[in-house]
């Protein structure tokens, strides 16, 4: 089936400028899309990874810097004729910077149904906490002094 789209051509070459592709791979990930809020005492990351293999998911904490990468590979059946290509393939990568308020080494990942899940937990003496205020209940007496 052949169809005829006078606007193809030209969608196809704005995507390539906007993209920055080159010509041998048309189809490179741009970004991973992510949310990240805070959740009671930890804060939670999930970045939409479909499609990607779970054993090239790499989570990576290192001075203060949380790397996520992941890798989607194409599809080598070199006997497809392909009609569309628009999924992405190649290496994902995102980096973000860790504050010093933050439990590294209790940092969780998991991938489930093509999302990753990262669970960030807030260190210990960064949490917020009550002082309590020290105070004496016994009442104290001020005796004057008689001049002699």
């Amino acid at each position: 089936m052949l169809r005829f789209d006078p606007f193809t051509e030209l969608d196809t070459l704005t995507r390539g400028l906007l993209n920055g592709s080159q010509a041998g791979s048309p189809r490179v990930p741009r970004f991973m899309p992510m949310d990240l809020c805070k959740v009671d005492d930890h804060y939670l990351l999930t970045a939409d990874l479909p499609g990607v293999d779970p054993g090239s998911i790499d989570v990576d904490v290192d001075n203060g810097t949380l790397t996520l990468s992941a890798q989607r590979t194409a599809r080598s059946d070199d006997s497809v004729q392909w009609l569309s290509g628009e999924r992405f393939f190649g290496t994902y990568r995102r980096q973000l910077s860790l504050g010093d308020n933050i439990d590294a080494a209790g940092i969780t990942a998991s991938y489930e149904n093509g999302v990753l899940t990262v669970t960030i937990p807030v260190a210990e003496r960064a949490k917020p906490r009550k002082i309590e205020v020290a105070h004496s209940d016994t009442p104290r007496s001020i005796e004057a002094e008689s001049a002699s």
